[in-house]
């Protein structure tokens, strides 16, 4: 595997020395363009190299084994390949890692995953979490430092964050495939945005207006395919979009890390996909991170969940309920399913449509803040409307 990776990065070593020798015709921007994508890959397997040769080295006996539990949702799992990463990372050689979490599939092709086996002696057992939550409106940190901060107090050391961005690995053939969208729809290779239009029934206060999302959708008829996404299911509940290119309840977690990858941009609140979105890599020839604009409103702090290259519609500061970062509440209304969360309601709701909404999405986070926010990417010049790759 080593071997292959460095005949790989040898390959590109002579792509751009003959590009260098021999010049291709092309305007200068296409060219950075094109440069940029071929260092990036050979950066990324550089990266990948380095993991390879720590992993073989794995068989000192010095190596410390733990298994890392979680049984949280997928976006805190995509948060803690960073804390993985970044163990690895900053002690290289010095640990051999497991886990143990509720969806396998976000570990698939991670190079810092050995299996190991919780009942031999040689093996700790840490069960993850990311306490630094609790103090988030006041701290002056991200979610990605979470679960690192905690494994530096279980294990005694220091881990440095590497990169702003959880570690997601899709292998040379997924990344081959074509998207659901061309198999599936479109049956040529359609640029698209993915939109998401509620969550989990115990999380109300997270989701953004459907109607809203509508009004969205229907501005950009003709110049963005959107894809709606979402489980479906018991504990779960999507509005259904017009316009729009339905797959909520068609794809499974490796499904719809593939279909982000071939994504221009989402449309989502603060959830799984936004995470998704900054930690798998773009297709060549498009922007180096993926639009992302989050209708986040005033739940949670935005120091706390936002990256740098997203578009984040928060509302702390505008609304007294969240004057001091997020208000952290889980529901608009009860559900009457017996959960604590039926006592932490929004204080703040206007009656839209026979149901409660909270008031920062309805008054603070508009249709058209979400469709300046899109058409930033594009009046920039980063993405071009109806242009395939």
């Amino acid at each position: 595997m080593i071997e292959e990776l460095r005949s790989q990065l040898k390959r590109y070593e002579n792509i751009i020395e003959n590009r260098k020798i021999n010049p291709v015709e092309e305007n200068p921007e296409s060219q950075r363009i094109w440069q940029n994508r071929i260092c990036d890959r050979m950066d990324e397997i550089r990266d990948k190299i380095k993991s390879l040769e720590q992993k073989q080295n794995h068989t000192h006996s010095n190596a410390k084994k733990i298994i890392l539990k979680n049984e949280q949702s997928p976006g805190d799992i995509v948060m803690l390949t960073a804390a993985v990463r970044d163990l690895h990372l900053s002690h290289p050689g010095k640990f051999i890692t497991d886990v143990r979490t509720l969806f396998p599939d976000i570990w698939l092709h991670n190079p810092y995953i050995t299996s190991l086996n919780e009942e031999d002696d040689d093996v700790d057992v840490i069960d993850m979490q990311y306490p630094i939550i609790h103090n988030s409106n006041d701290g002056a940190y991200h979610f990605i430092h979470g679960f690192s901060m905690f494994l530096e107090d279980q294990l005694g050391i220091r881990i440095k964050v590497h990169k702003f961005q959880g570690d997601i690995y899709l292998s040379d053939e997924e990344k081959s495939w074509v998207s659901m969208v061309e198999e599936h729809y479109t049956h040529e290779d359609t640029p698209f945005w993915l939109i998401c239009t509620g969550g989990k029934t115990d999380y109300t206060a997270k989701w953004w207006i459907a109607e809203y999302a509508q009004e969205v959708v229907d501005h950009f008829v003709g110049k963005i395919q959107f894809v709606q996404f979402g489980a479906e299911g018991e504990g779960h509940y999507h509005q259904r979009l017009h316009n729009v290119i339905d797959l909520i309840g068609k794809t499974d977690i490796r499904m719809f890390m593939r279909l982000m990858y071939h994504a221009d941009g989402v449309v989502c609140p603060v959830t799984m996909a936004m995470h998704l979105a900054a930690a798998i890599p773009t297709k060549p020839g498009k922007p180096k991170n993926r639009a992302c604009v989050v209708t986040a409103g005033g739940r949670e702090p935005s120091n706390f969940t936002f990256y740098t290259n997203h578009q984040y519609l928060h509302t702390n500061g505008a609304l007294k309920c969240c004057d001091n970062g997020g208000c952290w509440k889980s529901r608009t209304d009860r559900l009457g399913d017996g959960d604590h969360k039926d006592n932490e309601l929004c204080v703040d709701t206007v009656q839209f449509n026979g149901r409660k909404v909270q008031r920062c999405m309805y008054e603070c986070v508009k249709p058209i803040d979400v469709i300046r926010a899109i058409e930033k990417h594009y009046d920039g010049g980063a993405l071009n409307f109806g242009i395939s790759t």
